[in-house]
C-alpha cells in the first residue's frame, strides 16, 4: 500500500497520548526500511498517532521474500512468526514459504494503514539543526525530528574478496541470486557456506542430479523436534531473553555476527545424500580454481553458489554513530549520543532473535517508545 509522504496515520485503538507536531519538520519520524523490522516500529508508531512515514526502495511490500529461492521455508513454525497485533495465518506449526511470508507482510501494512512509500530509496541521512534529513535517490529531501532506520540485517551479500580471481568459466551466484537449479549449468557445484541456507540449496541441487560439493566448516544441527515437540517450543524463551546486553550475553555474541547458525531440521545424515560430498572451507583461488583449507584444488568446479552470509552498509549515514565494523553503536537500539537516531532489526540488537520475524517485536516496542518520548518531549 502506497501512501502520501505527509499522511496522517489514524491512530487505533490502545493509543499512548498523542505526540505534539513538529512544524518545523515533515515527519515526526520516518522509518527507513518497511520490512518487518520497520513495519512493526510503524504499528507503535500508529498507536501513539505521530505524523511519520516508513520509506522502502522495494517497488512490494515483502519484496525481499519474493526474491528469495523458490523453495525456501522459514525455520520458525507460524506460531512464532507473528509481528505485534496481527497473528500469523495457518496452522500452528507448519512451516511458511517465502510467499505466504510476503503476504504476511503486505496484509500488515494494510490492516494497520500504515503509511509505506514504496520506491523510495535512501541515499543519504544527517543531522540538521532540530531533527535529521533524509535524501533520496529520487533528489528528494525529507526532514524529520526522529528517525529509525529498519533496513534489516541481510543488506549487502559477501562473498570472499579471492572470488574474483576465479575463472571466468565458473558461474558464481550469491545465494540472494539463487532461485532454483535450472540456473547452473550442467557439472559439478560447489556450494560455499555450510550452514542452514548453504545445505539447504546443496540437498536442492543434489536432488536435481548435480554433483555437488558442501564447503564448510559443521555448524552443529539441532531436530526439528525434540521429546514430542517442535525445537521451537524449547528455543524460543531462550532465544527472547535479554541476554545480549548482559556481560554473558556480550561474550556468548562475540564474533557470532557472521557466523552461520546450527542446523535446524537437517540431520547430518541428509548431508551424505546421493550426489552431495562434504568438504573443507574454501579458502583461496590457485590457477583459476578454488582451493580448499585442506589443500585440495577443485579442478572441474563448473558453477559456485556463495551462502556466505551478508555484511552491514550504512555507509549513507553520515553521522558518528558507526562502530570499526559497521555496525551502528547503541544500546537497545537507540543510538549512543544522538538523541532522536534509532535502529532496528539488527542481528542480536538485544536478543539472540532480535533480527526474527517473530522477535523484532519487542525491540521495536522498546525503540518506538523512546523515540516518541524524544518527540513529545520536543526534539533537537
Amino acid at each position: 500500500m502506497n501512501h502520501p509522504a505527509r499522511a496522517r496515520v489514524r491512530p487505533v485503538a490502545g493509543n499512548r497520548r498523542a505526540a505534539t507536531p513538529d512544524a518545523r519538520a515533515d515527519f515526526d519520524t520516518l522509518v527507513i526500511g518497511a520490512g518487518q523490522a520497520g513495519l512493526a516500529a510503524g504499528y507503535f508508531l500508529a498507536r501513539a498517532g505521530l505524523r511519520f512515514g516508513l520509506l522502502d526502495a522495494g517497488d512490494a511490500i515483502g519484496a525481499s521474500w519474493q526474491q528469495r529461492w523458490d523453495s525456501l521455508r522459514l525455520f520458525t513454525p507460524a506460531r512464532y512468526n507473528a509481528l505485534p497485533g496481527l497473528p500469523f495465518p495457518g496452522e500452528r506449526y507448519a512451516l511458511p514459504d517465502k510467499d505466504a511470508v510476503a503476504a504476511y507482510l503486505s496484509d500488515y501494512a494494510r490492516n494497520f494503514a500504515l503509511p509505506v512509500r514504496l520506491g523510495t530509496a535512501v541515499t543519504r541521512l544527517h543531522r540538521l539543526a532540530g531533527g535529521f534529513a533524509v535524501e533520496t535517490a529520487g533528489r528528494e529531501t525529507l526532514t524529520a525530528t526522529s528517525v529509525i532506520v529498519a533496513t534489516g540485517a541481510n543488506q549487502r551479500p559477501y562473498t570472499p574478496a579471492f572470488a574474483s580471481a576465479l575463472t571466468p568459466e565458473i558461474v558464481q551466484l550469491h545465494s540472494s541470486q539463487y532461485r532454483r537449479p535450472s540456473q547452473i549449468p550442467e557439472g559439478e557445484v560447489l556450494v560455499v557456506g555450510a550452514g542452514n541456507s548453504g545445505a539447504q540449496i546443496a540437498l536442492e541441487l543434489a536432488a536435481s542430479g548435480r554433483s555437488v560439493r558442501l564447503s564448510g566448516r559443521d555448524t552443529g544441527a539441532l531436530p526439528r523436534r525434540l521429546l514430542g515437540r517442535d525445537i521451537y517450543d524449547w528455543l524460543w524463551p531462550t532465544m527472547m531473553r535479554p541476554a545480549v546486553d548482559s556481560r554473558i550475553g556480550r561474550r556468548l555474541m562475540r564474533g557470532r555476527l557472521f557466523r552461520g547458525d546450527p542446523l535446524i531440521g537437517i540431520p547430518p545424515g541428509a548431508l551424505g545424500a546421493p550426489g552431495l560430498e562434504r568438504v573443507a572451507a574454501t579458502v583461496a583461488v590457485e590457477g583459476g580454481r578454488p582451493v580448499l583449507a585442506d589443500g585440495r584444488k577443485l579442478r572441474d568446479v563448473r558453477a559456485i553458489v556463495w551462502c556466505t552470509g551478508f555484511r552491514p552498509d550504512f555507509g549513507w549515514i553520515e553521522l558518528p554513530v558507526l562502530g570499526l565494523d559497521g555496525y551502528p553503536i547503541h544500546r537497545r537500539g537507540v543510538a549512543d549520543g544522538l538523541p532522536g537516531l534509532a535502529f532496528l532489526g539488527l542481528r542480536y540488537q538485544y536478543r539472540m532473535g532480535s533480527a526474527l520475524l517473530g522477535g523484532v517485536g519487542e525491540d521495536a516496542d522498546h525503540v518506538a517508545g523512546r523515540i516518541i518520548a524524544h518527540v513529545v518531549a520536543g526534539g533537537g
